[in-house]
């Protein structure tokens, strides 16, 4: 096998063109980083036997540990490539695999990327790992879990200048893009696209992790990047980092496909700006999506995206025409209380003004909004969506028809159902006051947008409450597993 310096792997790619091809989607050649028997051509740094090779697979079995690629030559370098790999994870486990690093002859951080792995994580102290496999650590994490414990999947990484994509089972999950400045929120973390060898990473104690199959195509120095586009690096685009960075998943859990947007579009301005979207499709009277027949077309439309699906269940009405084990194919589910049946037994949507008419007692509509609240949580959603809004005859009275009695009400009602409470960017609600009463309380709070047009905007006003509210990690929504679902749990009130 020839020395794998970056310029002896680009002879041999010129060399052999025939057995090399591109990644992923095919059952691509490359070179082969593991001989199948033994670690020959690795280094490890730290524990050493937290790797081992047995049954054709390189194991990784503890912590504060790195198995380093060094090649025949001792001096293995890459700049672009495609790489793939094999991976299996057991229960609990996190690992990476690291690209454009080197050895460090002290205890200082490797420099380089990482393609982080975990799909179920549990730290000391509480902690819940959120980023999931997939995710290019510190600038592009995957909030979704798409890979499950005890599964062989495909992991493939793409490096072209300063674009990185990374795959799992050939879905796009991340599509990054060096900025001319980059940015981290880590200071010893260098984020830098540049050249350097490839390692394995052993993170926790208890976790265990296989590869198999590792092979790199090398490309050509000169090989172009797929997008010409660069990131402007502004105070958002640094706070969505920032925020990524503390284990808060900065998801906008309510954008839908209106105005002209197409998934394709929404997909591709998750992975340009780094906010994970949630894609909601209106469920209830009149609308496409009305029962179990229509719930199964829509899903399956949306099979194999790298997003979560989910509901907006529309009216009162809804859990009368769905099945329960049809919503509960979907990641989670929202409502808000802008569809009711006043006292009178008038059936209207409060933001349009015809249907509400004029309010003569503001204080008495207020009054049966909370009450029509308080009974919407009881419906087994995940999140009350745009949370605290008002008519607009009545918005400009907003900070005093939601008095403090009114606003421990709706969020008691939340923290009793276990209903999380949206932040929403497009009305920026609810106030910062009222955030910090359900704060106090122990509520969860989500971001979205509620989009009208094709336009999602960048989660600005929720991120902008996070600071003010102190909000963190443990605060924020997350979709709960299967098993654990409001529609699997809850009777009907």
């Amino acid at each position: 096998m020839p020395t794998l310096t970056r310029r002896d792997a680009l002879a041999l790619l010129f060399a052999a063109p025939a057995v090399l091809h591109s990644l992923p989607g095919e059952s691509a050649e490359g070179i082969s980083l593991f001989d199948g028997t033994s670690l020959r051509g690795w280094r490890a740094q730290g524990r050493a036997d937290a790797f081992s090779a047995t049954n054709s697979q390189i194991s990784i079995h503890g912590s504060d540990a790195r198995l380093f690629y060094a090649g025949p030559s001792g001096q293995a370098d890459f700049k672009n490539f495609e790489f793939s790999a094999e991976v299996t994870m057991q229960p609990g486990a996190e690992s990476a695999l690291c690209f454009h690093t080197a050895a460090q002859s002290s205890t200082s951080p490797a420099p380089g990327f990482q393609v982080f792995l975990a799909n179920d994580a549990h730290g000391p102290d509480g902690f819940i790992q959120r980023r999931k496999t997939g995710s290019l650590y510190g600038v592009r994490p995957v909030w979704k879990q798409f890979i499950r414990d005890n599964e062989w999947f495909t992991l493939n990484v793409l490096v072209r200048q300063k674009q990185v994509q990374v795959r799992v089972n050939g879905m796009l999950v991340v599509d990054y893009v060096e900025p001319d400045d980059a940015f981290s929120a880590n200071a010893d973390f260098d984020c830098r696209i540049g050249h350097g060898t490839f390692a394995l990473e052993a993170m926790n104690p208890q976790s265990v992790t296989f590869f198999r199959n590792l092979r790199v195509r090398p490309l050509p120095d000169a090989a172009p990047q797929l997008s010409d586009e660069r990131p402007i690096v502004d105070d958002v685009y640094r706070d969505i980092i920032r925020l990524g960075a503390a284990n808060i998943p900065v998801v906008d859990y309510h954008a839908h496909l209106k105005g002209g947007l197409t998934l394709d579009q929404a997909l591709a301005n998750s992975r340009r700006v780094g906010i994970g979207y949630g894609i909601a499709i209106n469920c209830g009277l009149s609308f496409s999506v009305h029962d179990d027949a229509s719930v199964r077309d829509y899903l399956q439309s949306m099979k194999g995206q790298p997003c979560y699906v989910a509901m907006q269940a529309e009216g009162r009405e809804w859990r009368t025409l769905v099945s329960r084990e049809s919503v509960a194919r979907f990641d989670y589910v929202f409502t808000d209380a802008m569809t009711f049946t006043d006292d009178n037994g008038k059936r209207m949507r409060i933001w349009i003004p015809e249907e509400i008419g004029v309010i003569t007692d503001k204080q008495a509509f207020m009054d049966m909004l909370v009450k029509r609240i308080e009974g919407i949580m009881r419906e087994p959603i995940d999140i009350y969506a745009n949370a605290t809004y008002i008519p607009d005859q009545i918005a400009a009275d907003y900070d005093a028809l939601w008095t403090p009695q009114r606003m421990q009400r709706v969020v008691d009602a939340a923290l009793r159902n276990d209903v999380a409470i949206e932040i929403n960017n497009r009305r920026r609600i609810p106030s910062p006051t009222f955030l910090k009463v359900a704060k106090a309380a122990g509520c969860k709070f989500s971001f979205g947008t509620n989009n009208a047009e094709a336009e999602l905007g960048r989660l600005e006003y929720p991120m902008q409450m996070v600071k003010e509210c102190g909000l963190v990690w443990q605060d924020i929504f997350v979709p709960k597993p299967d098993g654990q679902k409001p529609i699997q749990l809850k009777t009907a009130p």
